[in-house]
């Protein structure tokens, strides 16, 4: 009759003893007659389970008819026919939604049907979940159906326990929608959600409700709590329970199963970590060699410089390392370095505010003034002192082992002095110059790329294209193909301190890429390991036990690299070594962080397939290698990153406007959304409509005119640059950001608040005053008066005539051809053999280990 031998399917009582037993009735069936019986809200119902599983059960289609003509009324009152297997709603697994339920059933003929395809659903279950999956019967064997009295419901939904997303205990989490909660759990609504204590305490809703219109009062709540309380007292854990409020306001417990997938909670006071202010340099999975090269020296230098500046009790930092690895990605410790979202105005340690207690914070200033005054010639001499030994290597393949050897831990001693000085300047230092590594290397390529098509070539040539890879042992990543003009390469000579830090950090990792592989090549030939890159699976003391003839470790040909792993969360916390999510904190909108580029407006984009036409980059973490695409970019959103980072600052050079720090901006501005960015506030918001010009090069050449002004700055007060201050010929063109003004011949493009008048060409900074001909390229806040040729870093000041380059914080004055500052850059000895490249020329001192107390006192003065 119902396309089953009705002989062989038995009907058993939800309230009978035998309907707990899972082997009987399935796991549904089970929970809610073990839930009645412990005396929780549970409608009445039997169960059609098969015959075989219950030989002293009432079987047959005559008991059938029977058990569903009283608890339907003969078919007055609609019923609720639900899956019950035995392999749902395990501990391991719910497999929730996969079986059928039909809900209001009315007469025989839908009753007898909808037996039926919930008995044909059994076949959905996983052949893993099944262990005989290769007979047909099997699976419906396991499968019982439950039957229970239709409620028409004006409140339902789900409840849990404890938080299944950050796993805590002591949170009872409830999603509610009108009606019955099916709604909720087809995903067909989104439901109220409630967080709340064990002692019903209300936490937050989400989305908030009107006062009037609240679909769970207290008194709802309060009941919901108690609910889930002695659901866990009575199956020993926190429950997944399926609600309902009728008409009368009486509660009902519809469903309730074991929470999966239940994460470990991290520990009080676990620490915040991120990929953020590491992220740029180390984009992937790191091996273990290469964070003993490379994060090991990060880290300590990192804490060299909150040492110094006292952001942080010494203790604390001797005891946790603010640069670690989680799943073989780089993360960092987000309050140490400011990179958390603030508890106040001005609590970052890039903002310089310091937490610390009175007397530690009186000391640390005293440090700092010193530190400020004498940390730029301290970069120059670290520079230079980085430049001459690179210079002095010879190639790999030309040096004894020993010396390789010497080589690599000399790397790393200096690149924990490269990473304090670096984070020390972009605290104290002020951020004059624009000019970044990576833009540098941009114009490079743009201009060498036509010229030399091979990157190994390329590289050996300009080193400062390193800036544009990550740092890794195995096969160097391809530079991008092809980029935008991204105006004229000025020298690495021209970067301010902190980019020239940057830099030398890459160069020397490079000259220990190229040293490691060297050193793997000699261990494959002489038959201690069979694959050069098996080398990167040892740690830096196994290297140098090895070197000293201690061998191998035993168990290095059974190592396997580590594996590809997804990016780690923006802000998280450790639980048993797994990252646990850090829930959002902001209510309404979240802005991250300004980060520069003025306001502006597009299409979300993830940076995969064909960009929009007005392309706004939402990324995950500010990886250089979306430097490239800067200039079609209208706008630049990350969920994590410092607005220091190697692409927040390009970005700025670009007048693309930058956000970093947005909470989930991937999940929220989903590829296709229209976006505002404010670089200014950090503020990303989802726009109807919105009227997006024309994106304009910022360094692109004009051909036609008189003059040609070029100023990369922000776009903002662009009213003082129409006219120029009079010094714009009638019919002059100019170009401020995206909207331009043309008034008769001649070019002009300007950044912010710039003052230019007379001829000639010339390339100036944010806050430039230009006046006079001839040809002139400015650092910001720069001031030249004279003719002649000059190129000049952050801060210089210049008079006279004649050809003149300084570094930062240099004076000149009087004429003739000057250098000043750190020397240009020397390339490393790249695993590509390549030299090339001249040194930087006078007695400087050479490096000092970081560990040295004497390192510390000649920081500090």
């Amino acid at each position: 009759m119902i396309g089953v031998d009705g002989d062989r399917l038995a009907v058993v009582a939800l309230d009978a003893r035998r309907a707990q037993d899972v082997r009987i009735a399935g796991a549904k069936a089970a929970h809610l007659a073990r839930a009645a019986g412990a005396g929780l809200p549970v409608l009445p119902g039997f169960v059609v389970a098969a015959a075989a599983a219950d030989p002293e059960a009432h079987h047959g289609d005559s008991e059938l008819r029977r058990a569903w003509g009283e608890l339907s009324d003969q078919g007055a009152r609609p019923l609720v026919v639900r899956s019950s297997s035995a392999h749902e709603d395990g501990a391991e697994s719910s497999l929730a939604g996969l079986f059928e339920t039909v809900l209001d059933v009315h007469g025989w003929d839908a009753f007898t049907d909808a037996v039926r395809r919930v008995l044909r659903s059994a076949h959905r279950v996983p052949v893993r979940q099944v262990p005989d999956h290769g007979h047909d019967g099997a699976a419906r064997a396991d499968m019982a159906v439950l039957v229970q009295p239709m409620v028409r419901a004006v409140v339902g939904g789900v409840m849990f326990g404890a938080d299944p997303l950050t796993g805590r205990y002591d949170r009872v989490l409830v999603s509610a929608v009108p009606g019955g909660p099916d709604r909720l759990v087809d995903g067909s609504a989104d439901g109220v959600r409630h967080h709340l204590t064990r002692h019903a305490r209300l936490v937050r809703t989400e989305p908030a409700e009107p006062r009037g219109s609240r679909l769970l009062d207290r008194g709802r709540l309060r009941r919901l709590v108690r609910l889930a309380r002695l659901a866990e007292r009575e199956f020993g854990g926190p429950q997944d329970i399926e609600f309902g409020f009728d008409a009368d306001d009486r509660l009902w417990l519809f469903q309730t199963r074991p929470i999966t997938a239940m994460p470990t909670a991290p520990p009080r006071g676990a620490r915040l970590l991120g990929p953020g202010p590491v992220a740029e340099t180390f984009p992937g999975v790191v091996q273990p060699l290469e964070e003993d090269l490379w994060l090991a020296p990060m880290s300590y230098g990192l804490t060299l410089a909150l040492d110094l500046t006292g952001s942080a009790p010494r203790g604390q930092l001797r005891r946790l390392p603010v640069v670690t690895t989680v799943d073989g990605r780089a993360a960092a410790d987000l309050r140490l370095l400011g990179a958390a979202p603030a508890r106040g105005p001005g609590s970052a340690f890039l903002g310089f505010l310091n937490p610390a207690p009175g007397a530690r914070r009186a000391a640390a200033a005293w440090r700092t003034g010193r530190l400020r005054a004498a940390l730029p010639m301290l970069a120059v001499d670290l520079m230079a002192d980085v430049d001459r030994y690179l210079s002095e290597l010879p190639p790999p393949e030309e040096m004894l082992s020993g010396r390789l050897f010497a080589a690599v831990s000399w790397g790393r001693t200096v690149l924990a002095s490269l990473h304090a000085q670096e984070s020390l300047a972009g605290a104290l230092l002020a951020h004059d110059s624009g000019a970044t590594a990576v833009g540098e290397a941009l114009a490079v390529l743009s201009e060498a790329r036509a010229a030399e098509p091979d990157d190994a070539r390329l590289v050996a040539r300009h080193p400062v294209l390193l800036s544009l890879l990550p740092p890794s042992l195995g096969p160097r990543p391809p530079l991008p193909a092809r980029t935008a003009w991204a105006g004229v390469p000025r020298g690495t000579a021209a970067l301010p301190a902190r980019e020239g830090l940057r830099l030398r950090v890459r160069w020397v990792q490079e000259m220990q890429a190229a040293m490691v592989c060297e050193t793997a090549r000699r261990f494959t030939a002489a038959g201690l390991i069979d694959d050069p890159s098996r080398v990167a699976l040892l740690r830096w003391t196994e290297l140098t036990a090895a070197s000293d003839g201690a061998g191998l470790p035993a168990d290095l040909p059974e190592r396997l690299p580590r594996p590809h792993r997804p990016a780690l969360p923006a802000a998280f916390r450790l639980a048993a070594g797994c990252p646990v999510p850090e829930p959002g904190r902001g209510r309404g909108k979240r802005p991250g962080q300004g980060a520069g580029g003025g306001f502006g407006s597009g299409t979300a984009w993830h940076g995969t397939g064909a960009p929009p036409r007005h392309p706004v980059l939402v990324v995950r973490t500010l990886d250089p290698a979306y430097a490239p695409l800067l200039p079609g970019l209208t706008g630049l959103v990350a969920e994590t990153g410092s607005v220091l980072s190697h692409l927040a600052v390009l970005a700025r050079e670009y007048r693309v406007p930058t956000a970093v720090g947005v909470p989930d901006a991937l999940d929220r501005f989903p590829e296709g959304t229209r976006l505002s960015v404010d670089g200014g506030t950090g503020e990303v918001d989802v726009v109807r409509v919105t009227a997006v010009a024309d994106p304009v090069d910022p360094v692109a050449s004009v051909e036609l005119g008189d003059t040609v002004d070029a100023v990369g700055a922000d776009a903002s007060g662009t009213e003082a640059l129409g006219a120029g201050q009079g010094g714009a010929e009638p019919g002059a063109r100019e170009s401020v950001g995206r909207q331009s003004v043309e008034r008769g011949g001649g070019a002009s493009r300007a950044g912010t608040g710039s003052v230019e008048r007379g001829g000639g060409a010339s390339r100036a900074g944010a806050g430039s005053v230009e006046r006079g001909g001839g040809t002139c390229r400015t650092g910001a806040g720069s001031v030249e008066r004279g003719g002649g040729a000059s190129k000049t870093g952050a801060g210089s000041v210049e008079r006279g005539s004649g050809a003149s380059r300084s570094g930062a914080g240099s004076v000149e004055r009087g004429g003739g051809a000057s250098r000043a500052g750190a020397g240009p850059g020397v390339p490393p000895c790249s695993r590509d053999g390549g030299d090339g490249g001249d040194g930087c020329g006078g007695d400087v001192r050479g490096p000092v280990p970081p560990d040295c107390p004497d390192y510390r006192e000649g920081l500090a003065s």
